[in-house]
């Protein structure tokens, strides 16, 4: 196992992002922080938001905007956010992780600066407070010092904009800029957990997983027009962050996670 740790004598570090489809569903959750709990070595997690933040602004009469599917982050949701995904569902996960004996600690990307941010420019539309990460660079030493430490981060989709503002922010692309911020000081393996076995040559079948997937044969399937569109973001991130330094991206099942972390992985495989 050791071996399977450490490659060209760099340890391995597995950067792992759940979407809110997992957060929403209790037993589904509870199952995937069973096997993360397992992930040997070092790890961090990135979650999403899910449809909590929508439920409780129902209950506090704070109405839920969207444009192209993408949150508009006014004033008033941009404090319900940061309650909901910094603080309920953030400390919800690190309380179950302590439970099953993994000592995880629960930020934002504003602790210890880690992930600073700028706020998205009005052209079209007017996404109010929501952050664009810098692609290279995050200022992760603190994040460092944390794993020396054995500690797991787990990561809010929150970031800063050094003006003492909380930036709503994707976390495909947070999970992005961390794998490639630490990919100078080890063996990344970046995998995006969702509620598919992989990418899908045909949205309408499960079992039409592509294993593999280069940027000759991204372009080919963007030409044939064989891809779901809500996937086109994963697959991009996962190139910026295989153009920056990370090795390798995985994006599966979140029931296939143990798996993934093996040499042997299922689900989508993308690498240069």
């Amino acid at each position: 196992m050791q071996d399977a740790q450490k490659q060209a004598g760099r340890e391995r570090l597995f950067v792992i992002k759940i979407g809110g489809n997992v957060i929403d569903a209790e037993q589904n959750l509870a199952a995937f922080l069973d096997d993360f709990a397992k992930v040997e070595g070092k790890k961090i997690l990135i979650h999403g938001g899910g449809k909590i933040a929508t439920k409780i602004g129902e209950q506090l009469g704070i109405e839920s905007k969207y444009v192209n599917g993408r949150r508009i982050t006014d004033s008033d949701t941009i404090d319900l956010v940061t309650m909901v995904y910094g603080g309920l569902v953030n400390k919800k996960v690190v309380a179950q992780l302590q439970s099953r004996g993994c000592n995880a600690i629960g930020l934002t990307g504003a602790d210890g600066n880690m992930i600073p941010a700028t706020r998205r420019p009005v052209k079209d539309i007017d996404y109010g407070w929501v952050g664009d990460v810098q692609a290279t660079g995050l200022p992760l030493d603190t994040c460092r010092i944390l794993l020396a430490h054995s500690l797991v981060p787990v990561f809010a989709p929150l970031t800063h904009d050094g003006q003492g503002h909380i930036l709503n922010t994707n976390a495909d692309t947070i999970a992005s800029s961390i794998a490639t911020a630490l990919s100078n000081s080890y063996d990344v393996r970046l995998i995006y957990c969702f509620e598919k076995k992989g990418v899908l040559e045909d949205v309408n079948d499960d079992n039409s997983v592509i294993t593999l997937i280069t940027k000759d044969k991204y372009r080919a399937l963007l030409a044939e027009d064989k891809l779901f569109a809500g996937i086109l973001p994963k697959i991009d991130n996962a190139f910026a962050a295989i153009d920056t330094g990370v090795k390798e991206v995985l994006i599966g099942d979140a029931k296939d996670l143990l798996q993934n972390t093996q040499s042997q992985t299922t689900g989508t495989l993308i690498t240069n």
